[in-house]
């Protein structure tokens, strides 16, 4: 087969990558080939159209195996993970009984969020019973102040069953760095109660109970490399700090579990996990620990809240079943998907139920547990690796000049960098370079909202008050927030602001300029009116008016502008606000008239669509 294959290839002359980028500047008659086909990806690297063999040369990730160091390709040599799924526990009776009957549905992984003051023996024994903890991975999320007095009552309840402490697995989430985070409280002095939980956790052999919670960064809008540099750093501050006071490396390493956010940038997810594996497999060998198993990194990935809306809440579903999907083929130990719709309420049965199966799905029918690390070789997932390793290495290098992680979270320059980040993301949705499917780009023209917010955010789990912080903690924004806020606002105010498309002229532009338009008005919730086009633009002003619109946008083409625009804005003389669609080569001359509102693609979607309201008095 190899030798047919040669000989077929043999009939075609090789073709070289400049042959190709030559071809490829050919068919873009002019257009800049950097500018049309190079995407910027925001990561600190640019990504090429294609990829060639080539372009693998040298890399060192295309020589590791699967279940050998350094890992890139997975800590294991098969691709079985577990399905988690978490349960809010407010009656550990009622949490109990969830919890058996989610593990007759797929479920393989319980992750309990439980309030610090209700931690003790008899909850615990009432949560856990009928549970078995070597089937099934167990962890626990609560107060810091209680996760060592947690893991003895598990030890203690474990033993009393009768349990082999050395076949049960889970993690207790125990994270230092949650107060300067999220709380804006300074924990300078975390190692004494880290080393604590750390002793306390050698009753568990496979529990994990130091994390690092990297999805924080991830639903706070950081980048996908920047998440990564921080997560390294993160761990390496809990290696630094606690074999300073006297642990052996190997056993720190082993108890670290590093739960990351998976965003919906497919290709460049699966690259992070990978490249994730790979440099903490470098950090953790510069220790010099006893075994090369310290080196694994222990993964547990779970999607976004940062891209999920309000608004069309049902494509959250798309969106957290590619980022299932994407670590899924990484490789990582265990996954949870949230459900669609816990951004505004408190999720049901059916939202728990599909989010359960978009992970069964992958599973039972797309095997993807069957194959380990199937994405190697890839041309593009391979360069990746390697460009998002370089970034969040610089990162890691960067942060440990300036003291490490922890100094700087103390110092709030880890959550500035984060805000920053989130910052530019929401610009880049603002001007639908990042599009979020129905909420900035292709809304449901007709959907409501503000009946079905029930909830807003996270609640804090740790069952006590929070004081005033005192540094600066990460921002949890959605990337949605702003428009979900502006259109909100129009559906408080009681009003429907009717845009109306004025299509005239040039038969192919009035269309497209008049669904762009509709789609762009429609992200404000604002009623818009098509129409089939007009004879004149007196005779499309007159059905404005009568139609009640207060917003009147023309659709031609660019060369009928120069005539069309003046007349219709004579014509429609103040009586509702002028809107050209599209960026003509007449408009400095109709600003000169003083026709000054354009839309088009170059437009910030959501600081015009603020305007709007404020003109037509909605806040």
């Amino acid at each position: 087969m190899a030798e047919l294959k040669e000989k077929l290839f043999s009939e075609f002359a090789p073709v070289s990558t400049e042959d190709w980028v030559a071809k490829i500047t050919a068919d873009l008659k002019g257009a800049p080939f950097e500018k049309k086909l190079v995407w910027k990806t925001g990561e600190g690297f640019n990504a090429n159209p294609f990829y060639r063999l080539e372009d693998l040369e040298g890399l060192k990730t295309t020589t590791s195996l699967p279940g050998e160091f350094p890992y890139v390709r997975g800590t294991k040599k098969d691709n079985d993970w577990y399905v988690r799924q978490n349960i809010e526990v407010t009656c550990f009776k009622a949490a109990n009984e969830k919890a058996l009957d989610i593990l007759n549905k797929g479920v393989t992984s319980l992750g309990f969020i439980i309030k610090g003051d209700e931690v003790s023996a008899e909850n615990i024994a009432t949560l856990l019973n009928g549970i078995c903890p070597e089937c099934v991975e167990l962890n626990f999320n609560t107060c810091l102040c209680k996760a060592e007095k947690l893991i003895g009552i598990l030890a203690e309840y474990f033993t009393s069953k009768g349990v082999d402490l050395t076949k049960c697995a889970g993690s207790v989430n125990y994270d230092p760095f949650k107060k300067p985070l999220i709380k804006g409280h300074k924990n300078e002095n975390w190692v004494e109660a880290a080393s604590a939980v750390l002793k306390a956790g050698e009753a568990l052999p496979k529990y994990k109970v130091l994390a690092v919670n990297a999805f924080e960064l991830n639903n706070a809008g950081a980048y996908i490399s920047q998440e990564l540099g921080y997560a390294l750093a993160w761990g390496n501050e809990l290696l630094a700090k606690l074999t300073d006071a006297g642990f052996d490396v190997t056993e720190v390493a082993k108890k670290i579990k590093f739960n990351f956010g998976i965003s919906s940038n497919y290709f460049m997810e699966i690259a992070k996990f990978r490249a994730a594996r790979w440099l903490w497999a470098e950090i953790v060998a510069a220790y010099k620990p006893s075994c090369n198993c310290a080196c694994k990194m222990n993964v547990h990935a779970q999607t976004s809240q940062w891209n999920m809306t309000v608004y069309d809440a049902h494509v959250n579903l798309l969106r957290s079943q590619t980022e299932a999907m994407s670590a899924a083929i990484a490789g990582v130990d265990s996954i949870t998907v949230r459900p669609f719709d816990e951004i505004f309420e408190t999720p049901d049965d059916f939202s728990e139920r599909i989010a359960r199966n978009q992970q069964l799905l992958l599973k039972e029918e797309c095997h993807l547990d069957k194959v380990v690390d199937p994405a190697a070789g890839s041309y593009s997932v391979e360069v990746f690796t390697n460009s998002i390793a370089d970034v969040a290495w610089k990162l890691f290098l960067e942060t440990e000049e300036k003291g490490g992680f922890g100094a700087l979270a103390n110092a709030g320059e880890i959550q500035a960098a984060v805000k920053a980040s989130n910052a530019a993301r929401h610009k880049a949705i603002a001007t639908r370079r990042e599009v979020l499917l129905g909420t900035n780009q292709f809304p449901n023209f007709t959907e409501v909202a503000a009946e079905k917010i029930k909830r807003d955010g996270a609640s804090c789990s740790c069952g006590h008050a929070c004081s005033e912080a005192e540094i600066a903690t990460l921002g949890f924004d959605r990337g949605a927030s702003e428009f979900e806020s502006l259109r909100l606002a129009t559906e408080k105010s009681g009003k429907t602001p009717k845009a109306f498309m004025l299509t005239i002229g040039n038969l192919a532009m009035r269309l497209a300029r008049s669904q762009f338009s509709c789609n762009f008005f429609a992200c404000a919730g604002y009623k818009t009116i098509d129409n089939l086009g007009f004879d004149t633009v007196e005779e499309g002003i007159e059905a404005a008016l009568a139609a009640g619109a207060e917003i009147v946008v023309l659709c031609s083409s660019d060369d009928e502008y120069a005539e069309l625009a003046p007349a219709a804005f004579k014509a429609l003389d103040g009586r509702a606000e002028f809107v050209v669609a599209g960026a003509p080569a007449c408009m400095e001359d109709l600003k000169a008239l003083g026709i000054d509102q354009f839309v088009n693609v170059k437009s910030n979607v959501l600081e015009t669509l603020q305007a709007f309201n404020a003109k037509l008095g909605i806040n």
